[in-house]
């Protein structure tokens, strides 16, 4: 029989958690990336505009909550980007811009960088 502590169940789950944040993001990248050359009135685009619009809407939600374990001013620096991302994407809608180049390079970054 198999017997784990508590920390170590809590560990895992960490490591899940974060381990699914990152597929999320690899995904709304390869989406953005796909949208990007389709062009951003492709169906493509409304497809990775609405999956990375869910994906940083959801982020900012566990992000602001204060059962989250991140230091604060790391939370509210992600919150600040995700809101950076959500605004980058409604102006790609809008057709202010047609560049999602920024969205896919900052979601590289904040990838990369969950450890």
């Amino acid at each position: 029989m198999y017997q784990y502590s508590y920390a170590d169940i809590q560990t895992d789950s960490a490591a899940d958690a974060k381990d699914r944040e990152r597929q999320l993001l690899t995904r709304s990248i390869d989406l953005l990336t796909t949208a990007a050359t389709s062009g951003a009135n492709s169906l493509q685009a409304v497809e990775a505009l609405h999956f990375t619009n869910r994906v940083w809407s959801v982020l900012i939600e566990d992000l602001g909550s204060p059962d989250n374990a991140l230091p604060k001013e790391l939370r509210a620096n992600l919150i600040s980007i995700g809101l950076w991302l959500l605004r980058e994407i409604e102006d790609i809608r809008q057709g202010r811009t047609d560049n999602f180049d920024g969205l896919i390079e900052v979601s590289q970054i904040i990838r990369d960088g969950i450890q």
